[in-house]
């Protein structure tokens, strides 16, 4: 045990009295007893988690020592992995240590005046599927046959996408939140692709003077179209509407962030409650190319996080698959494919399939169509009886986390993080993927 916690001790000894004094009043063996306790580990333990690093940070920084930030991840990596939940608290919330204080009330970390929520968009009725994907699709190589064939989704389903109903939904249930229990903001929406528009939003942010606020994405994970080209959107949508304009503080990934896996957990065992015996579970998320995935920490952050939904979920027979492909066959994807998975599972003589859609937050077109639809056929067709686990939705500890993401300090993102997949130069060249991750 002492082994186990050696590294904690040792960055304990790295402080001063008074400091040591205010974050050690839990004997060792408590923690470790409230550690393994499992999934649910008390709040109690992750404050004082986060106050002992928080510590570590503001002692080196008072000593003018700016490696704080690599001896949390340290910390992090070395002592806490075995928990992931205490591991994601860590993670977002004390990297950016210039600005962290041991302030325990209840105040922001940064100074927001509004929280804007940053999504994909999608069509609200069938007029708007062409010019809604013509939007997605402007500037890339794409056959218009492929165009038509993906909106037939959304045909599917009378020619509406979820995501806006959903995002309506979650900006409702966050705002109640902050009503309730504060920082009180006024919440702003904008889209990537369809209405609101991001640029309209930001312009009637700085009508309201707007100055300083924090834009939540709502995606989970690091990579291109779920991270940097975010940025990139703000950036654009700042200089279109010029002088004024507010700032926009991307809030970090959350992947790991221990309310979201509490989230999935939850969805998760509740389709569990349907079976008598244990199911296989199957966690997708939107496949993407394997080169764009080189660039950018996404497969790292899914596996981890199903690591921790298994684990808390209480399941150990699963397997990390993907869905939504797209691009020509001769460009190589991440896989294995759920369809693939599913008729593999029939061969070895499994009936019994629970998939749980981790990688969306929502139940976007992707899980209403390749997964209730596409998928479940499949499953009919074999006779595998297959559940389709919730997303994190309007879950009140998703709800929570995002206030939680506010009132923490805001770890940023590097200039050079999830670069977008470089196209190739020669005149003919294959048509580049449709990733439409939350249409």
């Amino acid at each position: 045990m002492r082994q186990k916690f050696a590294p904690i001790v040792a960055t304990l000894d790295t402080l001063g009295e008074g400091e040591r004094d205010r974050h050690t009043d839990d004997p060792e063996e408590e923690w470790e007893n409230q550690i393994r306790e499992g999934p649910t580990v008390p709040d109690s333990v992750f404050q004082r988690t986060e106050r002992l690093a928080r510590s570590v940070v503001i002692h080196k920084d008072h000593a003018g020592d700016h490696s704080a930030a690599k001896d949390v991840e340290g910390l992090q990596t070395r002592c806490l992995r075995g928990n992931g939940d205490v591991y994601g608290l860590l993670k977002t919330g004390i990297l950016h240590w210039d600005s962290i204080t041991l302030d325990n009330g209840l105040r922001m970390r940064e100074n927001y005046d509004a929280l804007l929520v940053l999504s994909f968009g999608g069509p609200e009725k069938r007029e708007d599927v062409i010019p809604f994907l013509e939007n997605v699709l402007r500037g890339r190589n794409v056959p218009r046959e492929r165009m038509l064939e993906v909106a037939e989704h959304y045909y599917h389903f009378g020619g509406k996408s979820p995501i806006n109903d959903q995002n309506r939904a979650l900006i409702d249930a966050v705002g109640k939140l902050l009503k309730a229990e504060g920082p009180r903001l006024p919440i702003y929406w904008g889209n990537r692709n369809w209405h609101p528009y991001l640029v309209d939003t930001v312009r009637q942010m700085r009508s309201d003077g707007i100055r300083r606020a924090a834009g939540f994405v709502t995606s989970a994970y690091g990579s291109y179209s779920g991270c940097r080209q975010y940025r990139e959107d703000i950036a654009r949508a700042q200089g279109e509407v010029g002088e004024g304009s507010p700032e926009i503080v991307k809030l970090p990934s959350f992947h790991a962030h221990r309310r979201f896996i509490t989230a999935n957990a939850d969805r998760l065992r509740s389709a569990l409650r349907v079976f008598s015996n244990a199911p296989h579970v199957a966690f997708t998320a939107h496949s993407v190319p394997t080169a764009a995935a080189a660039t950018s920490p996404y497969v790292t952050q899914l596996n981890e996080t199903a690591t921790l939904v298994a684990r808390q979920a209480g399941v150990t027979n699963w397997k990390l698959l993907y869905q939504s492909r797209s691009g020509p066959p001769s460009q190589p994807w991440l896989e294995p494919d759920i369809a693939d998975h599913i008729r593999a599972l029939h061969a070895e003589g499994r009936r019994e399939l629970i998939i749980a859609p981790i990688g969306f937050v929502s139940d976007h077109m992707e899980v209403l169509y390749d997964l209730d639809t596409e998928a479940a056929e499949l499953c009919d067709e074999l006779g595998i009886h297959m559940e389709r686990a919730g997303t994190a939705g309007t879950h009140p500890d998703f709800v929570r986390m995002i206030r939680d993401l506010i009132l923490r300090p805001t770890q940023i993102c590097s200039v050079d993080c999830c670069p977008p997949l470089q196209r190739p130069t020669a005149s003919v060249r294959p048509a580049p993927a449709i990733v439409l991750p939350g249409g």
